[in-house]
């Protein structure tokens, strides 16, 4: 039917803003602060807090890293927003409203604010892998850049830091200014150890600074160990129009998740914490086995997917997996690292690991999550020391080859030669490696990752024989 230049045209109806007017919840006192406002955070640990049944005692603040957009955003709809559960046969909505102020990073005095206050009792870290700027020896590196312009930061009194590491010891600065009291520092990022790796961070950057200061930090601070696991993918547009169509009200910052979710602490929590176990996490004694079981299984398959699958021509995780030789690739390395995988005091039964493999693949090949292998494939040179160098040198120690494990590594060299949009902390470093050729190139890329690995003639060797073996095509951003 045609419409004449006298017919009126019904406007289109104005959906509300998401809000805590619109969806009446009270805020939560501030008792945690989070460092890394992002998708996995609000997918993650503001999901899980929410879910506790003590969460109207567990407000959380949470501040930005690089950018203020994410906080913007959020603070516009009173830090409500929608987790979007994706499942095979379609997606659930859930307004979560545990995030009760969302502050640009920037802000450091209100991060001290915050820290200082006694009500504070857990600080919560998705800052990602590189952010901690640990050498090989698990130790601070001072000489980084952004470190070393922090600590002249803090030492003149004046300006703010800029890193996470920097703004996180100047808070815990006022915090002992302030006699607040002891704190638990939570990392939630993909690292092994990775309570004792943000401890060797923080008191790295503190002792650099006021030795006073980190010798308050060992004493007062608990450094909580975890793994963390759910798949969140970036949120799309039509994620945003989906949410409208499906919730009736606008969400500028839906998140959308896997239903999958888990949640694995060690440590002590000397202020108190929220109910966390009433969605499902686990308190255990001993994390590294559940650490390495993710960190090998999932993680390392999400690594070698990203480079293969990218030197193949595919976008996302689900893409790849359907690929026969990338999922060959992955379970020739899930063989090598499930034989070095010992659970709680030995017992690998109680890992679970052939349903854990059985269920990755069923979460991988979720098509419904558009989980894109160029956001996985970010700076590899500091997740590949997690994901695949552990798995090579036990390998090896066995008297094996370790030749899947070795595979990931050479994809991420041959992806790194490759692609336009390479991200890496060591970008210039693994650009000057590349300008090498045949062995030297190999042992200068190997050198970036573990350079014990890199003396090893048998091991840049077998990298070299790898080397091509998903392709070598020139890719595009």
């Amino acid at each position: 039917m045609s419409v004449d230049q006298h017919s009126e045209v019904a406007p289109a109806v104005e959906l509300p803003p998401l809000n805590r007017r619109l969806r009446p919840s009270a805020k939560a006192p501030v008792r945690i602060i989070h460092l890394g406002l992002g998708a996995f955070h609000r997918s993650h640990q503001a999901w899980y807090t929410h879910q506790a049944s003590d969460a109207a005692d567990w407000g959380i603040a949470a501040f930005t890293g690089r950018r203020p957009d994410a906080a913007l955003a959020l603070a516009e709809q009173d830090g409500l927003y929608t987790v979007v559960n994706r499942a095979d046969d379609g997606d659930s909505f859930a307004v979560v409203s545990s995030i009760v102020e969302a502050v640009d990073g920037a802000d450091v005095q209100r991060l001290a604010e915050l820290v200082a206050a006694p009500a504070t009792a857990v600080i919560t870290l998705t800052i990602t892998e590189a952010a901690y700027r640990l050498r090989a020896d698990g130790q601070l590196d001072r000489a980084a850049p952004d470190v070393a312009a922090d600590l002249a930061l803090l030492a003149s009194g004046i300006a703010s830091p800029t890193t996470p590491l920097g703004r996180l010891v100047f808070a815990l600065a006022a915090r002992r200014a302030a006699g607040a009291g002891p704190l638990a520092v939570v990392c939630c990022d993909n690292l092994s150890s990775n309570g004792i790796v943000a401890h060797n961070a923080v008191a790295g950057m503190a002792g650099a600074w006021d030795a006073g200061l980190a010798g308050w930090i060992d004493a007062n601070v608990s450094f909580v160990s975890t793994s963390v696991d759910r798949i969140t993918p970036r949120t799309t547009a039509a994620d945003i129009a989906a949410v409208q169509a499906a919730c009736g009200y606008r969400d500028n910052s839906p998140v959308v998740a896997e239903p999958f979710s888990n949640w694995v602490l060690s440590g002590d929590f000397p202020a108190g914490r929220p109910r966390w176990e009433d969605a499902g996490a686990v308190f255990v004694a001993e994390i590294e086995p559940y650490e390495n079981r993710k960190l090998w299984l999932l993680n390392g398959a999400h690594s070698l997917l990203a480079y293969a699958g990218q030197l193949r021509g595919h976008t996302t995780v689900a893409q790849a997996l359907a690929d026969p030789l990338c999922l060959q690739a992955v379970e020739k390395f899930w063989d090598e690292a499930e034989a070095n995988l010992a659970g709680p005091e030995g017992h690998a039964a109680d890992l679970q690991i052939p349903a854990y493999r059985a269920a990755l693949l069923q979460r991988f090949g979720n098509a419904r999550i558009a989980h894109h292998l160029a956001q996985i494939a970010m700076d590899g040179s500091t997740k590949l020391r997690m994901r695949a160098v552990p798995v090579l040198q036990a390998e090896r120690a066995a008297g094996r080859s370790g030749a899947a494990a070795a595979l990931m590594i050479a994809a991420w060299m041959d992806y790194s030669a490759a692609s336009a949009a390479f991200q890496d902390p060591l970008a210039d470093e693994v650009a000057a490696a590349n300008r090498l050729a045949g062995a030297e190139r190999i042992r200068a890329l190997l050198a970036l990752v573990d350079p014990a690995l890199a003396e090893e003639r048998s091991v840049v060797d077998l990298m070299e024989s790898l080397s091509g073996t998903f392709g070598e095509q020139t890719l595009s951003p």
